[in-house]
Order: C-alpha cells, then structure tokens, then sequence
C-alpha cells in the first residue's frame, strides 16, 4: 500500500509559476511509476506528467511541455511538478499517482494509488 499526499497548491496570477509536492510512504519508492493528473471542474481527470521509477524517462502532455517539469527524489520518496508560464485553463485539482508499472503511463488506469489532490487556480 502506498499512501500520497500532494502539497503546493494555491492562487496564482497567469504567467507565475507554482511548485507541487506529492510525499509517497513505502520503502520500495523507486519502484513505482509516478504521475500528474489534474481535473479541471465539469471535466474528465486528465494526464498531466509521468515519471519512470529510476526517473530516467518522463512524459508529457502536448498541453504542459515546455511549461511543467516532473522530477522525483527517490531518497525523499517525493515526487515534484514544477508548473512554469501558467494559464487560466492550467486551473484544476492536481493529484498525484503512483504506478506498479515503473515506466512513464498516461493511462488513469495504470495507476494502483492516488493522493486526495491539491487544488491550483490561475487568474487572468
């Protein structure tokens, strides 16, 4: 079992930037692919950003490259989202997610736990 907490959720004006934090519990951290997913009101949870356990790949959704950047800390068993030039439309709950499948997956259902979400907002 491994329990998610995501933190670094706020208010922010377009064009800032935001850093989100999502603390993993377990002790085999680095075997897990890990996620971003965000779901704006009214819409389906969408893909975000995947990380491989031995953070040596990464995915991204054409909608954040360039913009957000994934890392993991595998000795703080902590994986981050940096969220660089944000937009209105970047306005969602952002949860973090881990996988059993260690590689980069988009697909929602590849991942086995999920984190309860931390709410981002963007002003125009």
């Amino acid at each position: 079992q491994v329990q998610l907490v995501e933190s670094g959720g706020g208010l922010v004006q377009a064009g800032g930037s935001l850093r989100l934090s999502c603390a993993a519990s377990g002790r085999t951290f680095s075997s897990y692919g890990m996620g971003w997913f965000r779901q704006a009101p009214g819409k389906e949870r969408e893909f975000v950003a995947a990380i491989r356990g031995s953070a040596t790949a990464t995915y991204y959704a054409e909608s954040v490259k360039g913009r957000f950047t994934i890392s993991r800390d595998n000795a703080k068993n902590t994986v981050y989202l940096q969220m660089n030039s944000l937009k209105p439309e970047d306005t969602a709950v952002y949860f973090c997610a881990a996988s059993r499948i260690p590689g980069t997956s988009a697909l929602r259902s590849d991942y086995n736990f999920w984190g309860q979400g931390t709410q981002v907002t963007v002003s125009s």
